[in-house]
């Protein structure tokens, strides 16, 4: 099933988002990671599309929305569940499954949460954390604001393709196809005619004047729906003792938390591969029936 691709003005800045399985009334949302674009989760959203409208969103600042002009101020998980709020709103969805690749995991915790955006907490109806978790290992977000906030640029789309099979390797098994795509989607030419990673790298102003945007203990303990942590197995972001803490309070503590080792992967699973697709519409279809957690 093919997507469509959108845009809409959101807190004021242009987003651009995919649209998947449109005719469907029950929706999820799923939203990319920190340095990547909504065309990571292609995959997912095909594989969801035959039952549900699937948005898949690129942030402010990342693939083809707008760059911030303000960056201290928007680059933050507060201004994006604004975001993530008016682009419901404007969507007419009343409801939705949320699935959250590392940042988009936070995004989700947050909306969920219902602290910052009091109207998502009875909208989003379950959250998938896709190697994510309220508190993230520090030796691991300094290693991703290194190479994040330092992009660097290449002659030629292979060399950037090269780049991106290196640093994402702990994303597991792609094809090779799935790598060309994930490096054409996620390239913009330089002025010089290089090619250098589709971001603004002046979004890791986030860890720089928000340090403590991703301790999000407050939010996931407000959570009242099922979450599905998804943990790659080599992952040096999410460490076993936050997942443990997970199962310990908040929606854990009453039963909603769920925690699945996904082996063969880091930081973060890719959600391409039979087994992650199905972990995860399993998951929500059995939410959208309405069954126990």
């Amino acid at each position: 099933m093919s997507c469509r691709s959108q845009y809409l003005s959101c807190a004021g800045r242009e987003i651009h988002y995919t649209e998947w399985g449109a005719q469907h009334r029950a929706t999820v949302v799923a939203w990319h990671g920190l340095a990547r674009t909504g065309r990571d989760m292609d995959e997912l959203a095909e594989h969801l599309s035959s039952r549900f409208r699937v948005i898949c969103p690129d942030t402010v600042g990342r693939g083809l929305s707008q760059w911030s002009p303000d960056p201290g101020s928007e680059y933050q998980l507060s201004f994006y569940a604004r975001l993530a709020a008016e682009l419901l709103e404007q969507l007419g969805i009343e409801r939705a499954h949320w699935v959250g690749t590392s940042m988009g995991g936070a995004i989700g915790t947050v909306c969920a949460g219902g602290l910052l955006q009091p109207q998502l907490k009875a909208r989003i109806q379950s959250l998938v954390l896709n190697d994510n978790a309220p508190r993230l290992a520090s030796d691991a977000v300094a290693r991703i604001r290194a190479y994040a906030g330092n992009p660097p640029a290449f002659d030629t789309i292979t060399q950037l393709e090269a780049f991106y099979r290196q640093v994402y390797k702990p994303f597991g098994w792609l094809s090779d196809a799935q790598w060309r795509r994930l490096a054409e989607s996620s390239a913009r030419r330089l002025p010089d005619g290089r090619v250098t990673p589709h971001y603004d790298p002046a979004m890791v102003r986030q860890f720089i004047d928000h340090p403590h945007d991703y301790d999000t203990w407050e939010h996931y303990d407000a959570i009242e729906v099922p979450v599905l942590c998804l943990r790659g197995a080599e992952s040096d972001l999410v460490l076993p003792d936050a997942v443990d803490e997970m199962l310990r309070r908040g929606p854990g503590a009453r039963g909603l938390t769920r925690v699945v080792e996904v082996p063969g992967c880091g930081h973060a699973p890719a959600l391409n591969v039979p087994e992650q697709l199905d972990l995860v519409s399993d998951f929500i279809e059995r939410h959208e029936a309405g069954q126990p957690a």
